[in-house]
């Protein structure tokens, strides 16, 4: 179980740091416009506001990094229940997609760290 939980939680991590250079450096290229469905106009016009959500992210990934190298249960918890949280205000905020993305490897993630324990 503890390598599953650990599998897991590497996968949100990677997840996250996706998402970080999306948001922070590829908003505005094909690439990133095309992941969130942006106009170029749009794009260009909120790339400051996508670069704080990356950095976010970022944290996220920080965090679960930590629980991983540290072996911190209290960590493995705390950061995917934030991963959760962020995935289901996204999910109704902004786009279904981001169940699939964030929550369900979160949850996912979640229920083997607790099954492990």
């Amino acid at each position: 179980m503890q390598v599953i939980a650990g599998v897991l939680l590497a996968l949100v991590a990677l997840i996250h740091i996706y998402i970080v250079v999306l948001e922070m450096f590829l908003w505005t290229t094909p690439r990133g416009r095309k992941a969130f469905g942006l106009t170029p106009e749009f794009a260009q016009e909120s790339k400051a506001l996508a670069a704080n959500q990356g950095l976010y992210n970022g944290f996220l990934a920080a965090g679960l990094i930590y629980a991983l190298v540290r072996q911190d249960f209290g960590a493995s918890v705390l950061f995917t229940v934030f991963v959760i949280v962020a995935g289901v205000y996204g999910t109704f905020t902004a786009s279904r997609k981001i169940f699939f993305v964030q929550v369900v490897p979160g949850v996912l993630a979640l229920l083997f760290v607790l099954l492990a324990r």
